[in-house]
């Protein structure tokens, strides 16, 4: 037990950490206790809280230099620069009194660090650096954290229009529901640049540390403006998505609701996300959120469990303008509009302050300009009340239908699936988010910001849909399109990139058919690994292919296990010979297929299917040769890997879990892997890999399942751990469990955590 003195603390309190390292605080204020959240959060994640405040207010070249500057530029065109007073208030009417004790936590800690009263994570000694204060406004002004919509991926397909045609690109991205030809007819006349959203991608990039880039010189700080200078196209993000589903106590074997909760995110050490508990008298909340936030966006709060996915509304556009000769002004309506210039002051290590000037629009942060053409994205992130999901304030609060979903009314980002199930038996699913109103074009492709194509205000969550007690006696979302039937996409169009992996039909399905009435069958569901898509394109194979191969796949029962050797075949012919050749042959010019890598497997299926009869007569012919041929080659490459005895190949052996830390590549030993997974990019249990190497490089981080009202029943996991310290034991003790799908339990009562407490802080004024 430790007792720690902490100005700032209007009371005596204490934090309690589990045998998983969870932290559970008890305070005798709420203030108190969003105090020691932050406080906490210092405690054990100082250096990733600390990076990500530098990365977005753009401070990151004073510690590390001139290599960073072009990235603290980017960063700063995004930050909020609206009226607080009106951020504040969309986040509830305590939102600045909670951030306000939250970042007097972190600098408690802070104090107690630099007077060497707490460990300096080591990470800053390795580079030479000391964590900052914070200001309350530095928590919500913050916006290039949160998930990027469709900017880049409306980029790309100007590109692939130039270069082929709309149903070309359907292979890049699928559409749901499809859009009229017409809808291209808005497109900008502009040809531009594949760098021509570069500063965007910086600024909502991760920052890395390279040795060249650490050592760059002032006068070489312009070849760090690009996410990698090598980069000659931009290419939609790689799936981030996430499941939840609320049941009804109709649907369990206890007669209560359970919650799930499965947020899929970029893997690194430390987790992106961080469990929590707060006691304090009218607040008992408990579960995931980031360390950087006080509050928490999925678990419960001892009458409701919530969570969230990505709802998939598109948030952005790229404006493209006509610039003066003097490239001050734009062309607007019928006459023209100057460019809002900022000059900001950078400070950089080891090199005098510099100024760089910033350019904004009436639609947003100007991004691009050269030959008269310029390029600005409007993005909701820079509006009031789009801070990355700290609506949670108020919906984390809520305890009934009704207040919850009045609560997400000001939910503005990320766009949402909320789900909810309370202790009197209620449920509901709410899509959140404020979602641009577009008249006369939906959002696909850059278009001219002359005047022409403006948003009129937003729809919020009172305009979206929601369900509430279903009679099927459940709701769940995984980023599928799930809008009504009766939505009219014309008139309100929300968005038409959503995924299409099979997880949402296969989530339903299972709860449909009784395979989740308990805790056990829900983290079952949660990693599943059963892919129809997987199935369905097997059962295509011919009997002309390869017998031992066709064998060997049409008798798989489609689930990727780490175990199983059908799955290792599969991912091989899909990934690294089925795809390709198809997109070799739509498309033959080099700079296109690079667009369309790695191509969508929705769309590769309908093509094969037939359903998409102008890419089948060019890619698949002969289908039945081109699934024999690249069957062929695959077993080949597999034999030659893993040896001609298959029931020695697993899945596993090459799908396999890293957890990076951002000092590897510097020489950094705290990467955690490998750990045989399964899974893949269509499951629900989502192991996303590239080709190259077939890492998983998203998928899981938090998984939990709630039990709702019988909260000690409820389980957890995150991985690869709960702190950032290296030298703690909670620093990777969760990854083998996560690898092996396992949980442990999410203690709420007072009496339970105290038996599973293994270390204790005493805190006191």
């Amino acid at each position: 037990m430790t007792t720690i003195k902490l100005p700032g603390l209007s009371a005596p309190a204490s934090i309690s950490i589990d045998t998983w390292g969870m932290a559970h605080i008890r305070a005798e204020t709420q203030q108190d206790a969003f105090f020691l959240q932050g406080f906490n959060a210092a405690r054990d994640r100082l250096w990733q809280i600390d990076l990500w405040r530098k990365r977005g207010l753009g401070l990151l070249a004073a510690d590390f230099g001139p290599g960073y500057l072009m990235q603290d530029r980017a960063a700063r065109l995004f930050l909020y620069r609206g009226e607080m007073d009106r951020e504040w208030a969309a986040y509830g009417e305590d939102s600045r009194e909670i951030c306000t004790a939250f970042a007097a936590g972190i600098n408690a800690a802070v104090d107690l660090v630099l007077a060497g009263d707490l460990p300096l994570p080591p990470e800053f000694a390795e580079l030479g650096t000391e964590p900052a204060h914070w200001l309350p406004e530095d928590v919500v002004r913050i916006r290039t954290h949160c998930l990027a919509r469709n900017a880049a991926s409306e980029l790309a397909r100007l590109q692939v229009h130039t270069l082929a045609d709309p149903e070309t690109d359907l292979l890049r991205v699928p559409l749901s529901p499809p859009v009229p030809d017409s809808e291209w007819d808005v497109t900008t006349d502009k040809r531009l640049p594949s760098d021509a959203l570069a500063v965007y991608e910086l600024a909502t990039a991760p920052v890395t540390f390279q040795r060249a880039r650490l050592d760059a010189t002032l006068e070489e700080a312009p070849l760090w403006s690009s996410v990698d200078a090598r980069k000659t196209v931009q290419r939609a993000t790689p799936p981030e998505g996430s499941n939840n589903w609320a049941i009804a106590p109709g649907q369990t074997d206890t007669g209560r609701a359970i919650m799930a909760s499965d947020p899929h995110r970029a893997h690194a050490a430390p987790s992106l996300r961080y469990m929590v508990h707060l006691t304090a008298p009218g607040l008992d909340i408990i579960g995931a959120g980031e360390p950087s936030s006080p509050g928490i966006m999925a678990g419960h709060n001892g009458t409701a469990a919530f969570s969230l996915t990505i709802f998939c509304a598109d948030q952005e556009d790229v404006m493209v303008y006509d610039l003066t000769e003097d490239g001050n002004a734009y062309r607007f309506g019928t006459g023209t509009e100057a460019i809002t210039w900022v000059e900001e002051k950078f400070a950089v290590k080891d090199a005098p302050e510099q100024s760089l000037t910033l350019g904004f629009t009436r639609h947003g942060p100007l991004v691009h300009a050269r030959d008269n053409v310029g390029v600005a994205v409007r993005t909701v992130f820079t509006d009031p009340g789009t801070s990355p999901y700290m609506g949670s304030l108020k919906s984390m609060r809520s305890t009934s239908v009704p207040n919850f979903r009045k609560a997400l009314a000001t939910w503005g980002a990320p766009s949402v699936n909320m789900v909810y199930a309370d202790t009197t038996g209620d449920i509901c699913w709410q899509a959140a988010a404020y979602v641009p109103r577009r008249s006369g074009w939906r959002g696909l492709t850059p278009v001219p910001g002359d005047g022409r194509f403006e948003w009129q205000g937003y729809m919020t969550a009172e305009d979206l849909p929601a369900i509430t007690n279903p009679e099927r006696g459940f709701v769940h979302s995984a980023n599928e399109m799930n809008l009504p039937d009766t939505w009219d996409h014309d008139a309100r169009p929300v968005g038409f990139e959503w995924f299409e992996d099979g997880r949402a039909d296969r989530i339903a399905d299972v709860i449909a058919r009784g395979g989740a009435r308990n805790v056990t069958d829900n983290c079952a569901l949660q990693t599943d690994t059963y892919s129809a898509l997987a199935e369905e394109l097997c059962a295509m194979l011919p009997a002309s292919a390869l017998s031992p191969a066709r064998g060997l796949l049409q008798a798989w029962d489609g689930y990727a296990r780490a175990s199983s050797a059908a799955a290792l075949l599969y991912e091989i012919w899909l990934s690294r010979h089925l795809r390709p050749a198809l997109l070799d042959r739509v498309a033959e010019d080099p700079a296109l297929r690079a667009l369309l890598v790695p191509g969508s497997v929705p769309t590769v299926l309908r093509l094969l299917r037939g359903d998409l009869p102008g890419l089948a007569a060019r890619a698949a012919p002969d289908r039945d040769a081109l699934l024999a041929d690249t069957l062929q080659t695959a077993w080949d490459e597999a034999c030659e890997t893993y040896g001609k005895d298959t029931t020695k190949w697993q899945w596993g052996d090459l799908h396999q879990g890293y957890f990076n830390h951002a000092l590897t590549p510097i020489g950094g030993k705290q990467d955690i892997g490998p750990l045989p997974t399964g899974g893949a990019g269509g499951t629900v249990m989502l192991g996303h890999y590239e080709a190259a190497d077939y890492r998983v490089t998203i998928g899981a981080s938090v998984r939990m399942v709630v039990d709702v009202g019988a909260w000690d029943n409820s389980v957890w996991i995150n991985t690869p751990g709960q702190s950032a310290l290296p030298d703690s034991p909670h620093y990777a003790d969760l990854a083998p469990l996560w690898a092996a799908g396992d949980y442990v339990p999410m203690l709420y009562s007072a009496e339970a955590v105290d038996s599973a407490t293994r270390s204790r802080i005493n805190l006191v004024p």
